[in-house]
């Protein structure tokens, strides 16, 4: 649902800014703040996220400047990556790990 209503938001600001009524400046604050949000994250993704970039627990907490124990705490669905650590790996998901080189 949120979805949908962030698109229809964008499209009609979009029209908006084509007809001359909504500015380029305006247009690029609203696109920022319509950024998706960012999925959860269960133990099976970030083993998978981690394991395609073969990556060790502890390379991971380093990339992420985060202990180890975090990392396994993930893994082991004790604890759940929040906010930056959860940003990072849906960049790393989608990007590659040299985007957060």
């Amino acid at each position: 649902m949120r979805e949908s209503i962030t698109k229809s938001i964008m499209n009609t600001v979009k029209d908006l800014n084509k007809s001359g009524l909504v500015d380029d400046i305006t247009m690029k604050n609203i696109e920022k703040l319509c950024l998706p949000e960012v999925k959860d994250y269960p133990p099976e993704k970030i083993i998978s996220i981690r394991k395609r970039f073969k990556l060790s627990q502890a390379a991971l907490a380093s990339l992420f400047n985060i202990s180890p124990s975090t990392v396994q705490k993930w893994e082991q669905g004790l604890k759940r990556p929040t906010g930056a650590a959860r940003k990072l790996l849906d960049i790393m998901e989608r990007k590659g790990l040299e985007a957060l080189l």
